[in-house]
């Protein structure tokens, strides 16, 4: 009986020995029970079938607009300093490099013409163009006319078979929409970014002449200028231009041209290589209190004119300093710049009607618009 104990035991032994060893060494020899060491019930989605879209998920219109959009790289010669090989200013100042500079931003194509609209200050002064697009060509660029004012400019590449953007509909946008950026900043390759419309018609920014922009609080960042702003379609409805910044990078306050004003400047720029507004020759003023009674002003709408240029299109149609412009060819003025919108949209050389109050009369004046002098260079 001893002996059987004895055997036993030892048995017993080994087998727990054994069970130690393949444990450690091998865990996965053990049964694959619920409560086996190693395993783990996981729940998971099943693969989305080809081509399907996740709910909410902006995919479609990023893709149908990402191809239009392409990055623009300029180079300017270096100018030279006159000085540069004085021996005393090269011991001061060293030897001043002859590279090139270079630039950044982004463009659309909307037309498979190969028309592409951009910002003018991408381009401005830039001695070669370089069009990079999505599909990894690239193409030199010409310019077919740029327009200060509204900071646009149309490029042109001679190229086959280009993915070409959608125009929307920016008078239909509503503050909260969703919409799309899409660019190139800092030069890290193509980027598309996400928000809302965050506001509409912002002007006096000191950005453009016209400014009528919409501001977004999707990110945008120094390169992606010229850049196309789209809808949750893929659809563009702005260019855009700059942004409010402290640090240089986003802060939440983008503005965008919208593509109604870009189509307006694009068919002029094609159609005559510039764009043609109008011009009547006066110094305007919103209309305050101060000035009210200063001029005995009687209406508190419209705008109030300062000054009347000797001879110009408003001299010779009888407006004179101290008139106030109700309206014009039948849309309201309440502010300056609604009058410098509407005075452009004005064809040159074809008469419209202003409607005027001087003092506690109204007039109704025919005034032919001339054209609108180029405006000076100004440095960015």
């Amino acid at each position: 009986m001893k002996r059987l104990w004895l055997l036993f035991s030892q048995t017993c032994t080994v087998l727990l020995a054994a069970y130690f060893v393949v444990a450690t060494l091998k865990p996965q020899w053990i049964g694959h029970g619920s409560g086996a060491r190693g395993s783990i019930s996981l729940f998971e989605t099943p693969a989305p079938a080809a081509g399907e879209i996740p709910p909410g998920s902006l995919r479609a219109a990023a893709q149908k607009a990402s191809s239009a959009v392409v990055s623009i790289n300029t180079s300017k010669a270096a100018v030279k300093n006159p000085n540069a090989n004085d021996p005393w200013f090269r011991f001061f100042y060293g030897d001043q490099g002859d590279e090139p500079q270079g630039g950044l931003g982004s463009g659309v194509i909307v037309s498979p013409e190969g028309y592409i609209l951009t910002n003018n200050h991408v381009i401005e002064e830039a001695d070669e163009i370089q069009v990079f697009f999505n599909d990894g060509r690239k193409a030199p660029a010409k310019v077919i006319g740029t327009d200060p004012d509204s900071d646009l400019a149309v490029l042109k590449v001679e190229m086959d078979k280009l993915p070409t953007i959608v125009l929307g509909n920016s008078d239909s946008l509503q503050v909260g929409d969703q919409v799309l950026a899409i660019g190139n900043p800092f030069g890290v390759g193509q980027t598309v970014t996400s928000g809302i419309v965050s506001a509409l018609g912002r002007n006096q920014l000191g950005i453009n002449t016209f400014e009528n922009f919409i501001q977004t609080d999707a990110a945008i960042n120094p390169g992606n200028s010229g850049g196309a702003l789209v809808d949750t379609n893929g659809n563009l409805l702005g260019i855009n231009t700059a942004i409010y910044s402290r640090s240089g990078g986003s802060m939440g306050i983008g503005f965008a041209i919208p593509v109604a004003t870009a189509k307006q400047v694009l068919e002029d720029i094609v159609k005559d290589g510039k764009v043609t507004r109008g011009w009547i020759g006066v110094e305007p003023n919103d209309l305050s209190a101060e000035l009210a009674e200063t001029f005995d002003v009687k209406t508190k709408e419209g705008v109030i004119i300062t000054g009347v240029l000797q001879n110009g299109p408003a001299a010779q149609a009888g407006i004179r300093p101290g008139d106030v412009i109700v309206s014009i060819a039948g849309k309201p003025v309440p502010d300056v710049t609604q009058l410098l919108s509407l005075v452009s949209s004005l064809k040159p050389g074809t008469e419209a009607s202003f409607v005027v109050q001087r003092k506690d009369e109204t007039l109704k004046l025919k005034l032919i618009p001339g054209v609108r002098p180029k405006p000076k260079a100004q440095k960015r």
